[in-house]
């Protein structure tokens, strides 16, 4: 049973996690960094607003966002749109989207997409009401070797950035395509095999009335956003777990707690944050993440119980729009490509990068 349900979840995600991969390796190759820093740039509500939205499609982890994110603070952008290029970016992406439609429905994926840049743009406003003066201490610059220096405003350093030259179109999509099919693909394939197991066993041995006892309301969400932000697990892997937790009784709100602030953050991100930006920052980060996620959670169940949405329903939107021999194609695609991941990594698929 336990090996059929998982069979059953792989299948469904399979195809839309290939063409979330394919994706993103379009946005790798046609969004170059000069172009983030040069729309992130300043520290107003429309940085931190655009920065979140840009960040969102972006295929990086939490440890990846990390030095995309702090290269646009040490070339000018502010604390708070950084903050919000660092939520959004791992929160959501292209990849995560589509495996989310495919083993949640559209609802939750929607909510998931439209959380992801709300919590950035909060916890970046929020951070932004941080100004400590600028000073050689709270000064990014002194670690960085191009020799800029701390902007008037306190809000990073200005001038320094390097505008990389821009490379034929093809070139740019066979490396944004290497990129996710391999280093990213790399990174993530061993925690979704991860959660579509924890996905498989959830279904098979939790009865659903146990979790949805306990698996709702304030306090639930409250245990799962604070449990889950030093986890290092990137949005995909998140996905299949999430499933899993939403076919044993958690309810949808908890859910999307669950999918919004695991994948956001880690221990990495929280030293480097506290380290660039300092220990008021790092408080303000936490509590945003903390106290938006629960609000959308709540205002997700609230929104399933007065608009009458069948979650059932959502689950097998997405497999009615493919036939049965693509998902075992992408199935045997995806099975593929993790044994030619596994032979050229030699089996170190499970080490932290």
């Amino acid at each position: 049973m336990i090996l059929q349900n998982i069979l059953s979840i792989s299948l469904a995600a399979a195809p839309w996690l290939l063409l979330g991969l394919f994706t993103a390796g379009l946005i790798k190759a046609l969004i170059p960094e000069s172009t983030l820093q040069r729309w992130v740039g300043g520290s107003g509500p429309g940085a931190v607003a655009r920065a979140a939205l840009m960040g969102a499609p972006l295929p990086l982890c939490s440890c990846g966002a990390i030095p995309t994110a702090f290269a646009m603070y040490r070339g000018g952008a502010g604390r708070g749109p950084t903050t919000a290029f660092l939520i959004s970016t791992p929160g959501v992406g292209a990849d995560s989207l589509a495996i989310t439609y495919a083993l949640l429905g559209p609802v939750m994926t929607l909510a998931r997409a439209l959380g992801a840049v709300v919590t950035g743009v909060v916890t970046g406003l929020l951070v932004s009401l941080v100004r400590p003066p600028c000073s050689i201490e709270s000064a990014p610059a002194e670690a960085g070797e191009d020799g800029c220096s701390c902007s008037s405003t306190g809000t990073g350093c200005a001038g320094g950035s390097t505008i990389i030259p821009s490379e034929p179109l093809a070139v740019g999509i066979k490396a944004g395509m290497r990129y996710v099919f391999y280093d990213l693909f790399r990174d993530i394939i061993a925690w979704i095999l991860l959660g579509l197991v924890i996905a498989g066993m959830l279904i098979t041995f939790v009865p659903p009335q146990a979790l949805a006892d306990y698996g709702s309301g304030v306090w639930a969400m409250l245990v799962m956003a604070v449990a889950g932000m030093p986890m290092y697990i990137c949005a995909a892997a998140a996905t299949p777990i999430s499933a899993g937790m939403l076919m044993a009784g958690v309810s949808p709100g908890t859910v999307l707690v669950f999918l919004l602030a695991v994948p956001i953050t880690s221990l990495s991100t929280l030293g480097v944050l506290r380290r660039e930006m300092g220990s008021r920052v790092l408080a303000c980060y936490v509590a945003g993440i903390v106290l938006t996620t629960v609000l959308l959670g709540l205002g997700m169940d609230h929104l399933v119980v007065l608009a009458g949405i069948d979650m059932a329903v959502q689950k097998g939107a997405a497999r009615d729009l493919l036939p049965v021999w693509l998902e075992w194609t992408g199935l045997v695609v995806l099975v593929l490509l993790t044994a030619v991941t596994v032979f050229k990594s030699k089996g170190g698929i499970f080490r932290r990068r």
